[in-house]
């Protein structure tokens, strides 16, 4: 059962990240990066597990790459829920590290985990020394000005200006803000197979503009308590969203063929690629 599947590699992520942060020192800013990282659903580090999977990669040359894109990922979380960007005070239905702590930790500590994550593509568990290579300079590209902070960038300045983003606009940002991190999690395993990653790339970039096209229909119409997070927050700043260009139901319907779409794609991989064909469901049916 999918559910099963996500919790179980969840589950591997949390006590490999666990193994990981035991080694620092016990200060603030450790324990925030150690709040930073548990919870969550784990979908891109189950990307990276089921990629590998897919593959034969063995799983412990897997969990560590999984484990880096969850520490880039978480943050991006703590640095976007800082009063100077999103200012947000709950994340997954806990405190922001901002306001558990203070601002100074809570940037700290989000550069900290973004060093880890490139500690940890490039670990030596991982495989030959191309690979890591391989895997660190890909998710550089993926987490930078040409993937998520280009996609983060481009939101900020969204902000301000005078006219809302057309489709277009917001497709694209939207492909590095969320997209590009699930792109490399999920071609994540192939990479370290040696493998070809062009149709786990078409998974991907489906799979990355439905899970937003579902966000933004979560923060139309979710439930606050089941979300973890502040919804209502695009509508209240004026923000062009998928929703508000092609109502509820257009964004639907674009988030269920987006599902097929990616589905399609794994094609290459007959029955084995089905728990990546559950994945693209579940984005689009999730209430978190």
């Amino acid at each position: 059962m999918f559910a099963e599947r996500l919790a179980g590699d969840a589950a591997r992520i949390q006590a490999h990240f666990d193994r990981v942060l035991v080694g620092f020192d016990a200060l603030p800013v450790v324990q925030a990066m150690s709040y930073a990282t548990t919870g969550g659903k784990r979908l891109r580090g189950f990307l990276v597990l089921e990629g590998a999977r897919l593959h034969d990669v063995a799983p412990e040359r897997a969990i560590w790459p999984a484990c880096a894109i969850e520490a880039l990922h978480a943050y991006s979380l703590v640095h976007d829920d800082l009063p100077c960007m999103d200012d947000d005070d709950l994340r997954r239905g806990r405190p922001t590290v901002h306001v558990e702590w203070d601002e100074g930790t809570a940037v700290l500590a989000g550069d900290a985990l973004q060093a880890l994550a490139f500690e940890l593509a490039a670990h030596e568990d991982c495989g030959a020394a191309t690979v890591r290579a391989d895997l660190a300079v890909s998710l550089a590209r993926a987490s930078g000005a040409q993937g998520m902070v280009l996609g983060q960038a481009l939101d900020i300045a969204a902000e301000a200006a005078e006219a809302p983003l057309s489709l277009e606009q917001i497709t694209r940002l939207q492909a590095g803000k969320t997209g590009a991190l699930i792109e490399w999690a999920a071609c994540a395993g192939a990479r370290l197979a040696g493998a070809e990653t062009a149709p786990l790339a078409d998974y991907a970039r489906a799979l990355g503009l439905a899970f937003q096209i579902a966000d933004d229909i979560l923060d139309e119409e979710g439930d606050a308590a089941k979300a973890g997070k502040r919804l209502r927050k695009d509508a209240e700043a004026g923000k062009a969203t998928f929703v508000s260009l092609l109502g509820l139901e257009g964004a639907r319907a674009r988030a269920n063929a987006l599902a097929e779409q990616a589905e399609a794609a794994l094609a290459p991989y007959g029955q084995r690629a089905d728990p990546l064909r559950e994945a693209a469901r579940f984005v689009i049916s999730r209430e978190s």
